[in-house]
């Protein structure tokens, strides 16, 4: 498997050399720093080498160092008169950087015929440090003049001193991931902050999969929401980048958790069936369909099967081998019968919209009593500027508890195209209360154009609407954006409904 940085370096196309991708059997070749060499990513360690919270931890007896290897040609200027020709602090610091003037600590970075030797300063450390300042200072600090680092890389090492000697940033697609760890492990929060903003600088929805893994293992809030909502922006984009497959499943499962992706839901199977088989691989498992839904685990249950046509589910997930029998009976009963019977696999749309719910209401009063005999609840509307509507709010019934089946419509009016539907089911408290009925996807409502909004009830008489109003205005909080509803009588069989009384009196939108 390819490392994850690797293919952040690659996805950057910044750097003109690039580390060739090296081959795992498992996931933990991203993380380990033997393999990857100065690309590589650092991720927290067990051993006690690796614990920047104890000045212990970083100190081992340096017998049987090869001190030579990898030297990290520190300079060793002339002495004499030095800090003449600094006129200020901070040149005198930079000055020491990397310097044997004055150091009194070697610290011995990376590992095997990578191992570097660095020179540093205690007291510029301590400094800039808590970390250092407890190893050197602290009740339990080292007296030991030469440190082994075996779990940092030694480009990372140099970019923090850099940092704390100079306030310098030096990072790049090749080292950017493993200062992150550096800096982290170290506790120098305004150098992990230039690495966060590296990174969202170069977020793409090609590297999107790849550093919301990173964002996870480092635990960068920000940047994992960040990453999330370029994924929600760019779903294809990045299920089809190269580091989709090489993710674990705690990510996928937190982006197949998310409302807002902006793909239809036959895609995320087949992407979840590619990643599986990776998995697979990863642990050294037949890609037959027990074990991808093995490897699956919870991520299955997240795919929502209810939301595909019959065409889509026939066609695909119900030949995979990975649901079973019982699960494809069920879903195609789903599909095909009413009432429908409850599936185990989430039904609620995802909406590949952002921003905030809107909704509006036509009538101003309700009453009792409104019949169903198959014909369908019709009312024509038009708006002043591009929405997207994603349900209606029906009323329910007046005697108590009672589930309704609906199929609901937008008709686009002039050429009388079915711009979205739904066959669906709603279960309402026996108020006069709205109950919300979700479209699969949301529909694309332009300005100065007529739709009809239908809906159609099989279930005992209802409340319904009276009093309504023609215009319907709808002003956004934040903005003072105004979005005006026209609603007109729908010629034909409509069921009685119309823009006085009727059903359908809430749409719900997007703008």
């Amino acid at each position: 498997m390819r490392c994850c940085v690797c293919l952040f370096q690659q996805s950057l196309q910044c750097s003109p050399s690039k580390m060739a991708a090296g081959e795992s059997n498992s996931r933990s070749s991203c993380l380990n720093l033997s393999n990857s060499g100065p690309l590589g990513n650092a991720p927290p360690s067990n051993s006690a080498h690796s614990s920047p919270a104890s000045s212990g931890g970083a100190v081992a007896a340096a017998g049987g160092m090869n001190r030579s290897a990898g030297n990290a040609n520190p300079r060793s200027e002339p002495v004499y008169n030095w800090q003449a020709t600094k006129s200020t602090v901070k040149e005198r610091f930079a000055f020491l950087f990397n310097n044997e003037v004055l150091s009194d600590v070697h610290f011995l970075v990376g590992k095997g015929m990578g191992v570097q030797r660095i020179p540093a300063h205690r007291f510029a450390l301590a400094v800039g440090s808590a970390v250092f300042d407890a190893m050197f200072n602290g009740g339990m600090a080292t007296t030991s003049t030469e440190i082994e680092l075996p779990d940092v890389e030694p480009a990372a090492f140099l970019a923090l001193l850099k940092f704390l000697y100079s306030d310098e940033v030096q990072i790049g697609p090749e080292t950017v991931m493993t200062t992150l760890y550096s800096a982290k492990k170290y506790a120098v929060p305004a150098l992990e902050a230039h690495c966060v903003e590296f990174l969202k600088k170069n977020l793409r929805a090609d590297n999107a999969f790849m550093l919301l893994t990173q964002a996870r293992l480092f635990d960068e809030p920000q940047l994992a929401s960040l990453c999330l909502e370029n994924i929600d922006k760019n779903t294809a984009d990045a299920l089809a980048a190269e580091g989709f497959t090489d993710i674990d499943l705690d990510t996928l499962v937190a982006v197949l958790e998310r409302d807002t992706l902006g793909l239809r839901e036959v895609r995320l199977f087949g992407a979840a069936v590619r990643w599986a088989e990776a998995e697979a691989q990863r642990q050294q498992l037949q890609p037959t369909p027990e074990n991808k839904r093995r490897v699956l685990g919870k991520a299955l249950s997240l795919i929502r099967f209810p939301l595909m046509t019959i065409e889509e589910f026939a066609a695909g997930p119900a030949q995979s081998g990975i649901l079973t029998d019982r699960e494809v009976v069920s879903l195609f009963l789903h599909f095909t019968v009413n009432p429908k019977p409850h599936v185990e696999f989430i039904d609620r749309p995802r909406c590949c919209l952002r921003g905030k719910e809107c909704s509006i209401t036509r009538f101003s009063q309700v009453e009792s009593r409104w019949g169903y005999s198959g014909t369908s609840d019709r009312i024509r509307f038009s708006v002043n500027r591009r929405i997207f509507v994603v349900g209606f709010g029906l009323y329910g019934s007046i005697h108590g508890p009672t589930d309704y089946q609906v199929n609901i419509q937008i008709i686009h009016t002039d050429s009388n195209t079915v711009l979205g539907q739904n066959d669906t089911g709603f279960s309402c408290d026996g108020t006069a209360s709205t109950f919300r009925v979700m479209f699969k996807e949301p529909v694309e409502i332009l300005p100065s154009v007529n739709y009809i909004a239908c809906a159609t009830l099989k279930g005992p008489d209802s409340h319904y609407g009276t009093k309504g109003m023609r215009k319907v205005t709808h002003e956004a909080p934040a903005t003072g954006t105004k979005t005006c509803f026209t609603f007109c009588y729908a010629a034909g069989n409509n069921n009685g409904t119309s823009v006085e009384d009727g059903q359908i009196p809430e749409v719900i939108f997007y703008t």
